[in-house]
């Protein structure tokens, strides 16, 4: 199995979230069922319904982060950088509209656009994968081709 760069933080934020699912979250799931079939009739009781559909939920996420957590290779972070790799934070200049923006680069993982964290596998993370300040990369978006210049590596 291919290993999947992340950050110590960012697999420190997976583990808690399974411990959470695991600790907390999977036996108030079990005692809601237990409680709902107290309640009778398991055909027509919405509690019951609702009770195992959030428990598959439950069982789902938690073998996938248990999938992420083994799947998961720390790397670390050390700067200064030079050039655009995992852990970097690159500012682009958007070519056609002169906006700028920030990113830093992480694992799939831990990517949260929302954040300015883009994953190294997404297609702008592998366009500027290698590339330095000053550099012109071209990225197939859903918006069309975008062309933007590294403005900064940090």
């Amino acid at each position: 199995m291919n290993s999947v760069p992340i950050t110590q933080e960012g697999l420190d934020l997976l583990k808690k979230e399974l411990d959470k699912l695991l600790k907390e979250e999977r036996p108030r799931v079990i005692r809601a069922i237990e409680e709902a079939r107290a309640h009778g009739d398991l055909s027509e009781n919405a509690e019951y319904a609702a009770a195992k559909e959030r428990q598959g939920f439950i069982e789902g996420r938690i073998m996938e982060l248990q999938n992420q957590v083994a799947s998961c290779q720390v790397e670390e972070i050390s700067g200064p950088y030079d050039r655009c790799v995992f852990g970097a934070t690159v500012t682009l200049e958007n070519s056609d509209t002169g906006e700028e923006k920030t990113y830093t680069l992480v694992g799939p993982y831990e990517s949260a656009p929302e954040k300015n964290r883009i994953s190294i596998a997404t297609p702008i993370g592998q366009a500027l994968l290698g590339r330095e300040e000053g550099d012109e990369v071209r990225v197939k978006t859903p918006k069309g081709e975008q062309e933007y210049v590294i403005v900064a590596v940090k």
